[in-house]
């Protein structure tokens, strides 16, 4: 049996699990949620860079991203801040949903799956 493992674990839900040479990634979100989208966008970014560095991985070997953005209106402005993210990398498949989320502050928040 292949082992799983669950990082940053509370009652509710883990960050991070790893199974089989993946990392699957709870969604990730700002933490300033004063920020415009850009700033949001960027904090959300870093934090996905830490815990893929934390599971042994890296942006590089994301397979899928799903996005949950509150306002289309937002959406270039995203693109524009995700591109300069992953510049230099392939990206991933990506899916982009316009959603409620839970802080009605937040304007952006990620899920990833990589490999490690």
């Amino acid at each position: 049996m292949t082992t799983i493992t669950k990082l940053d674990s509370n009652a509710t839900l883990s960050e991070i699990a790893i199974h089989g040479g993946m990392v699957y990634l709870a969604g990730q979100v700002p933490n300033d949620d004063s920020l415009d989208i850009t700033g949001q966008s960027k904090e959300v970014f870093a934090n996905i860079d830490a815990a893929l560095a934390k599971a042994g991985s890296d942006k590089s070997k994301m397979l899928s991203a799903q996005v949950f953005i509150t306002d289309l209106a937002n959406f270039d402005a995203f693109n524009t801040a995700w591109n300069e993210w992953i510049d230099g990398v392939t990206p991933p498949a990506r899916a982009t949903v316009e959603a409620k989320l839970v802080n009605p502050n937040w304007l952006i928040e990620i899920m990833v799956i990589a490999a490690i």
